[in-house]
């Protein structure tokens, strides 16, 4: 039965606690980004403002990303989680107290964003790791779609009612829920036992293990030729849609409730995909992927042509659907491809060169468009952005990456 097949994930114990605990966790975190947008822009109505603060989260991000990936392999995933779901749990219900009693001023929001991101580092790459420790290799694809189902549905509300409560009581009590689900999250994965990493009896040195997940990386074409092209895409999509996107909300008729209904029409757009994907197995998951990753520039042409919200819903709608093409052929290219010891180190390094020049586009972007103006640079960037992501498609690597066939119909060892 196809329900029975696509819901078989959900009969591993671990995974069912790994699944309860990120729908808590994201049902606060979708509603953080329009909140934290709209809370910088109220503190100051600067684009260099809300970039400098987007910087702060994601320059200590990329610095601690690879040391990240060697930890998550280290300690175990699952500790790695909670720890940072924890601090980031603290360091949000701060930033909620602070924009409540109304003493929230922009040096509050770099400083705590840059705590945000220096867990994030941490987290990232045991998240992105974990789910083949959990499912056997045959369920890999239902049980990514499973997680890439719960996530968009939560994104399409979440963006909504957290444009609600701005408009309404303020972006403080959207991030006040989302600080208490990121500890309620680390509770829910106290039950997620890993069977500890096998050793020689020998820890290899930090250094030793980094240049194992250089090596890894460059010997492997597929994975540094699209982590190359997201390096010069994700800085068109923190300045164009992230930085500028809000700036132009703003600027226009579309507001931070025509925002929030474009990141919800992105969602859906996400969702409705998976819902495709829990149907039709990807064969040719980088191909396919890196086409859909090309309508994600759709939301940026459209915002520089007509920023009218209807349009750029329907835009965000199509971008949702691509990216979500990509992202679960992207975690299968990896989940099958690389070797499990070396899962997060290798994630942790796409990572680290997609999210590198991150901070260059929201600290630029923003003073771009007050030379040149906003809806030009967004055409531009949107153009710009179609075009490189279909370039990957040049290497032969990317587009003929095949489907690993499943080697395994057993579950993981329980620990």
């Amino acid at each position: 039965m196809f329900t029975s097949t696509a819901l078989s994930p959900l009969r591993e114990p671990r995974f069912r606690w790994y699944f309860l605990s990120r729908s808590v966790n994201l049902a606060g975190t979708t509603m953080a980004p329009v909140a934290l947008a709209f809370a910088v822009l109220h503190v100051s109505d600067s684009p260099g403002a809300l970039g400098l603060v987007l910087a702060a989260h994601s320059i200590p991000q990329v610095v601690f990303l690879l040391l990240g990936g060697v930890v998550a392999d280290r300690l175990g995933r699952t500790l790695v989680i909670q720890i940072a779901n924890v601090g980031a749990g603290i360091s949000q219900g701060v930033l909620a107290v602070l924009l409540l009693s109304g003493h929230a001023e922009l040096w509050h929001f770099v400083v705590l964003s840059a705590i945000n991101g220096t867990l994030s580092a941490m987290s990232l790459p045991a998240l992105a790791g974990i789910v083949p420790a959990l499912v056997p290799r045959e369920e890999l694809q239902p049980a990514n779609v499973l997680l890439s189902m719960m996530r968009n549905a939560l994104a399409i509300l979440g963006p909504s009612v957290s444009a609600g409560l701005v408009v309404t009581v303020g972006p403080g009590w959207a991030l006040a829920v989302d600080a208490v689900t990121w500890l309620v999250a680390a509770l829910l994965l106290v039950p997620v036992r890993l069977p500890a990493r096998a050793s020689s009896g020998v820890e290899p040195s930090l250094v030793r293990e980094l240049v194992e997940g250089w090596d890894f990386f460059r010997r492997t074409t597929w994975l540094w030729v699209v982590v190359l092209a997201f390096g010069f895409l994700n800085v068109i999509h923190a300045g164009g849609l992230d930085t500028l996107g809000p700036v132009l909300a703003n600027e226009t008729d579309i507001g931070a409730h025509g925002w929030g209904l474009i990141m919800s029409a992105q969602a859906v757009g996400l969702f409705t995909m998976t819902l495709l994907m829990l149907r039709f197995p990807l064969r040719r998951p980088l191909f396919t992927g890196m086409i859909g990753v090309a309508l994600f520039g759709a939301p940026l042409v459209v915002m520089g042509l007509h920023p009218q919200t209807a349009w750029v819903m329907v835009a965000a709608f199509a971008a949702g659907m691509g990216i979500e093409v990509f992202s679960l052929g992207w975690n299968l290219a990896m989940q099958e491809n690389v070797p499990d010891e070396m899962l997060s180190r290798a994630y942790s390094y796409d990572m680290l060169g997609s999210f590198v020049a991150i901070p260059v586009g929201q600290l630029s972007f923003g003073p771009l468009a007050a030379t040149f103006g906003t809806q030009d640079v967004l055409l531009v960037g949107g153009v710009v952005y179609v075009v490189g992501a279909l370039l990957t498609l040049t290497s032969r690597s990317v587009r003929d990456l095949r489907r690993v066939s499943p080697v395994s119909t057993t579950s993981p060892p329980a620990p």
